[in-house]
């Protein structure tokens, strides 16, 4: 049939989806999503093809199956080498700033609004990284915004800190892993996280942040290299390091606690959060 549908079209169609966060197919019939698609080796293609989408066939699987994946444009290790690379590269936050503009090896990039970077005073001796943008950063291009942010914003500012302040001793930094939008707030995937991560380890690089604190689970685990959930990861000090091979040496003191957005739905856990803050600023007064 001249009009039949070839199958690397149908390839290129579920990567489409799988690009805007849909991983949910719901067919006519009952489908055994524990046996394993028997899909041809897809052939990786130029970046600068019209479609530069080059996903590994473990990925499509498991998008077909139904798995939340949110595959790169080069392919995970083609990405991650390129991330590298480009964060290496980078000996300021002006040249960061724009290798990760002009990075594309992260699918989400096509869907996001604004690239957010960061906020607060760079001189700053307190650095503080969620995980990813959601709607209100995406819109105005910052970290920590909308009503997050303003209770970040209550939260810091009990023990003094500020993101608008000038003096070093009582600012802070912030950042997130992710520097793009998931669709739909979703969480961030493996493959995101691991070719988000050298930019973020270069940007605390380049900072040179004498105390990191880290909100949400997803930023502790990416950053610290851990897999406890955070009411384990809290509560005590964590030396970061870079796991990165050159992006930087430094060592850290992290605190890991709970994001804003989290304390927004369960308010209880706003007195574990005080507890948090009151280590850190225990913490400053060693500084």
């Amino acid at each position: 049939m001249e009009n039949a549908v070839t199958h690397k079209e149908l390839l290129t169609a579920l990567e489409w989806y799988v690009d805007q966060g849909v991983c949910d197919v719901v067919l006519d019939e009952v489908v055994d999503r524990t046996v394993m698609l028997d899909l041809p080796p897809m052939r990786v293609m130029p970046a600068t093809s019209v479609a530069p989408s080059s996903t590994p066939v473990s990925a499509v699987q498991a998008a077909a199956r139904g798995m939340d994946v949110a595959p790169a444009f080069l392919g995970a290790s083609d990405a991650y080498e390129e991330a590298v690379k480009c964060a290496k590269g980078a000996t300021t936050l002006e040249e960061l700033h724009k290798a990760i503009a002009d990075f594309d090896g992260i699918a989400i990039k096509k869907t996001a609004t604004n690239m957010v970077f960061a906020d607060g005073n760079p001189k700053a001796s307190i650095m503080l990284i969620g995980e990813a943008p959601g709607a209100d950063e995406d819109r105005l291009g910052k970290p920590f915004a909308g009503l997050s942010g303003q209770l970040l914003n209550k939260i810091v500012g009990c023990i003094g800190l500020s993101r608008e302040a000038e003096d070093p001793k009582n600012a802070v930094y912030l950042s997130n892993v992710l520097n793009w939008r998931p669709p739909g707030n979703r969480t961030p995937s493996p493959a995101e996280i691991e070719v988000s991560l050298p930019f973020i380890e270069r940007h605390i690089q380049l900072v040179q942040p004498k105390i990191v604190v880290l909100w949400g689970g997803v930023a502790a685990k990416a950053l610290l290299g851990r897999t406890e959930g955070m009411s384990r990861l809290r509560k005590s000090w964590h030396d970061y390091s870079p796991q990165t091979d050159g992006v930087g040496d430094l060592s850290i003191s992290t605190l890991a606690t709970y994001h804003p957005s989290y304390l927004l739905k369960t308010p209880q856990q706003k007195k574990a959060v005080w507890a948090d803050m009151l280590m850190l600023q225990e913490k400053l007064k060693t500084l």
